[in-house]
């Protein structure tokens, strides 16, 4: 009887790790976060560093009131195309994210998404938190060690390369310590930038802040703001690449889709407004510069510690997420890698462009902006494949089918409607708005580039895969489960 027992225990074991660390579905008692644990590593990653240097790269346009204004539209818009087009789909499905875009995209299609676009734009991210710690330890060591640290200097990338890969051993041991760190992280990230805020108007006025003007803007105002919009529209977009893997790990939708708006929402903004109010003030958004000199040599040195580590915790939830959608679009190549040696794998590639932090910070209003165009066209073509042409049905069992008879195999395994929609989307965004020379048309005054680019991915979506797909009937457009009902027979 009970060598009976065991084996299926081990079994049921290694599924179980399959589901966390692989590309099974989620049973409901592998789904181990609530709403509120979805809440706290939002929360957690909402208020990285990045999120204070997003608010003072935003004073760049405008001042303190159209900031918020700016930021608070184009948060709010950005992180519900966001959410449409990934935590709903995953969440219900249990299925990671990149696994189950293979009923958008294709297996081939998929691949092609996550090597072209998702991997660059979190090696980017990734990155750009290890500088951030670096900084602040860099900062911690000047103003306690009376060092002469440059900001950019080398020992920014040493502590950013520790930093690496003290999130390398958070990641290994998978999504349940990553939940726990962020219960502590997330409250004390709160209190933290409520102290930030404080402390700055301790030193000056309401007043001062509400007549600083923005650092460098262009003679048209309205153009000034809707830049602002469009900076923040890319920055709630940014979170599209981790959300749904994150969201399939909660318990039902709602414990995914509000904590996933509304806690990115409020750490964002609220962190964002403490580091345009920096920004406004003192010139300088980032808190590695100014929390010591303010908070002075104990307080800020303690509260730069707290920031840098909550960094490396960030760090670890954008890995994970990452992390699988390397594994499961790399087919077999990767796929029997230990997750540890995955996992230092693709955190190698962002300690190589911790090489060159001023490089990183100089160019991260472009980096965002260019993110948000090409997350914009692949959001418009999945919400337009989940919500309208599969009316919210996915065949499940044939996101794990392969070969010929694979109903989701489109045209060997690329969806063609799916990249022509997100090329044509990326570059008409781009054609709006040119994130490098900061040419726009003028369409842009009114609507932003990311509203109408999610617009035509979705009719340039509709009218080819109807064309190509559909009509034809492939791709399993309103069609029962094939395999589901196989197995009931």
């Amino acid at each position: 009887m009970n060598g009976a027992t065991e084996p299926r225990s081990q079994a049921e074991q290694d599924v179980a790790k399959e589901a966390t660390y692989g590309s099974f579905p989620l049973l409901k008692q592998e789904r181990i976060w609530s709403a509120a644990d979805f809440s706290w590593v939002n929360l957690s990653l909402a208020i990285a560093t990045w999120a204070f240097l997003t608010g003072g790269s935003t004073v760049l346009l405008v001042g303190f009131t159209d900031g918020i204004a700016a930021m608070l539209i184009g948060n709010s818009i950005g992180l519900a195309i966001m959410a449409l087009g990934s935590v709903v789909l995953s969440q219900r499905l249990g299925v990671e994210q990149y696994r189950a875009l293979k009923s958008v995209f294709g297996i081939v299609g998929v691949g092609i998404v996550v090597f072209v676009i998702v991997l660059l734009i979190e090696m980017g991210w990734t990155s750009l938190l290890g500088v951030m710690f670096g900084r602040a330890f860099s900062e911690i060591s000047n103003q306690g060690f009376g060092t002469h640290l440059d900001q950019f200097g080398p020992l920014v990338t040493v502590f950013a390369l520790a930093a690496i890969f003290v999130g390398w051993i958070i990641l290994a041991r998978g999504p349940v310590t990553i939940s726990k760190l962020n219960r502590f992280i997330a409250p004390g990230l709160l209190v933290v930038v409520a102290l930030m805020m404080v402390l700055l108007m301790s030193q000056y006025s309401w007043d001062d802040l509400l007549a600083a003007k923005p650092a460098s803007p262009f003679p048209d105002t309205q153009l000034n703001f809707m830049m602002a919009v469009e900076f923040n529209l890319g920055a709630g977009l940014s979170w599209w690449p981790v959300m749904g893997t994150l969201a399939r790990l909660t318990r039902g939708p709602r414990a995914a889709l509000w904590p996933s708006f509304t806690g990115i929402l409020v750490g964002t903004v609220v962190a964002q407004i403490v580091g345009m109010a920096a920004g406004l003030l003192l010139g300088e958004a980032d808190p590695t510069t100014w929390m010591v000199p303010l908070g002075g040599p104990i307080l800020g040195v303690l509260t730069l510690l707290f920031v840098g580590f909550a960094n490396v915790g960030s760090m670890a939830s954008i890995a994970y997420s990452t992390v699988l959608a390397v594994k499961q679009s790399s087919g077999r190549a990767l796929s029997r890698l230990r997750w540890p040696v995955l996992a230092a794998a693709f955190l190698a590639l962002p300690a190589v462009l911790s090489f060159f932090p001023a490089f990183m910070y100089q160019e991260f209003m472009t980096f965002v902006v260019i993110s948000g165009a090409f997350i914009a066209a692949i959001c418009g073509v999945i919400i337009a494949d989940y919500f309208i042409l599969r009316r919210q049905v996915v065949p499940l069992r044939a996101l794990y089918a392969s070969g010929p008879e694979d109903p989701l195999r489109f045209t060997g395994g690329v969806n063609i409607a799916a990249l022509v929609s997100v090329a044509v989307s990326s570059v008409f965004y781009l054609w709006v708005y040119n994130p490098i020379t900061l040419e726009t048309q003028g369409i842009f005054r009114y609507g932003t580039a990311t509203i109408p680019a999610v617009l035509i991915a979705i009719v340039c979506y509709l009218v080819l895969n109807t064309l190509l797909y559909v009509r034809r009937g492939r791709g399993a457009y309103g069609q029962p489960d094939i395999f589901a009902a196989a197995g009931r027979k």
